[in-house]
């Protein structure tokens, strides 16, 4: 595989971390916002100051809230003014992703916001990773016309659940990405490419750095959250493409 072109996706949650990841020469960016909460829609305008500042391609994701993905009439509502939003902005794609209460996918609603979508390309999410029947799920997703599945094969993480993660690979056949995330690090990349003939992998590389303000509060010294951000370091995101290229 030595001539593979791999692509690193990298999840960010403002336009700083974005920044960082477009100078580590990713390849594609999932804007997020609450990455802690596994990502959530992120305002409209930093999506739109993203996709003034930055050529890459650029997924925002469409997550009204954290928690399941099992969502009301009104928060699907919601989710289609977000894509009608963010397909006026310019964005390359979406990234969704609904269930319904019995483990499936909800073809019908996914497949609206497929359509208002469009052109816009579409990457289903890690609710991919509690639904019941993998292998149904994808063939679903496939005809509706999603693009990718970001998947850890419904372990934690992609290291964890790599044997899943290769036979959807084998099984999709070329019709859709089979793309590994969660945990995905410099240290396991090359295992998971080699194990699952994957070409495509996302990250978060998720890092804090403290914060700028001279004027620290005593009562809040030892608040993380009032005196650090988010961060992502350039160099990790060049190790993980490194780590593939030298692969052997």
């Amino acid at each position: 595989m030595e001539n593979t072109r791999y692509i690193i996706e990298i999840a960010t949650s403002d336009f700083s971390t974005t920044n960082s990841a477009v100078e580590g020469g990713a390849d594609r960016i999932e804007l997020c916002a609450n990455l802690a909460e596994g990502g959530t829609t992120p305002s409209y305008g930093t999506v739109q100051f993203c996709r003034e500042k930055f050529a890459i391609q650029l997924f925002p994701i469409i997550r009204p809230r954290g928690g399941d993905f099992l969502y009301t009439e009104e928060e699907f509502e919601i989710m289609l003014s977000d894509v009608k939003l963010f397909k006026q902005l310019g964005c390359d794609g979406i990234v969704i992703g609904m269930l319904n209460a019995d483990g499936t996918i909800d073809i019908k609603r996914n497949g609206l916001l497929v359509e208002a979508a469009y052109p816009m390309r579409i990457t289903f999410h890690r609710a991919f990773d509690r639904c019941k029947e993998p292998f149904e799920a994808m063939k679903q997703l496939i005809q509706i016309g999603c693009e990718r599945i970001l998947t850890s094969g419904q372990q934690p993480a992609a290291p964890e659940g790599v044997g899943l993660i290769a036979a959807l690979n084998e099984a999709a056949e070329g019709r859709i990405i089979i793309m590994p995330g969660s945990g995905v690090r410099a240290d396991n990349i090359k295992m998971l490419a080699a194990k699952t003939g994957c070409i495509e992998f996302h990250s978060s590389l998720r890092g804090k750095e403290n914060s700028r303000m001279e004027f620290i509060h005593p009562a809040f010294v030892n608040s993380a959250e009032s005196y650090s951000n988010n961060a992502i370091h350039p160099e990790d995101v060049r190790a993980l493409r490194d780590a593939l290229n030298n692969e052997c």
